[in-house]
């Protein structure tokens, strides 16, 4: 068991993120590709993946202001944004992304516009989850991988 009580929070907070699904096997495939010579790799991917996907998001919201919706343009921006999210396991944002999507091919602007507004909340709710989880990573320090230590 976890000696270090942060640690165990920080696994508690970890499998909430998967509970309620917010996150799925993607990030853990990230998380085994984090290792001594990379201890932030994860958190560096999710920071780069916000920076990114704001500017998706400004696109996709100069798309939406734009009458008549051009539904290919929007279709487009948005599997950019599917794929994005898809590579760090945002789970709900995915969902979200697949619904407006599916809007788009049957030339629904107003459930393209329900669904991003969805989208939005999703992303900004997964955005303050991890932010908090990272930062509780940080406090938390490395994990104890040696069973037992020679004095």
């Amino acid at each position: 068991m976890e000696r270090n009580p942060m640690r165990r929070q920080l696994a508690i907070m970890r499998q909430s993120l998967f509970d309620q699904g917010y996150l799925d096997e993607q990030f853990i495939q990230l998380e085994e590709l984090q290792d001594d010579a990379n201890p932030n790799f994860v958190e560096e991917v999710v920071i780069l993946y916000y920076r990114d996907s704001a500017r998706i998001i400004l696109n996709l919201e100069q798309a939406l202001e734009r009458k008549p919706f051009d539904f290919n343009k929007l279709d487009g921006l948005m599997h950019q944004f599917k794929g994005s999210s898809s590579s760090i396991g945002a789970k709900k944002v995915k969902a979200e992304c697949t619904l407006f999507r599916e809007y788009c091919k049957s030339g629904n602007g107003e459930g393209c516009t329900r669904a991003f507004q969805q989208l939005k909340r999703e992303y900004a709710t997964l955005k303050r989850k991890l932010e908090a989880y990272f930062q509780l990573a940080r406090q938390a320090g490395p994990a104890e991988t040696a069973c037992c230590r020679k004095e």
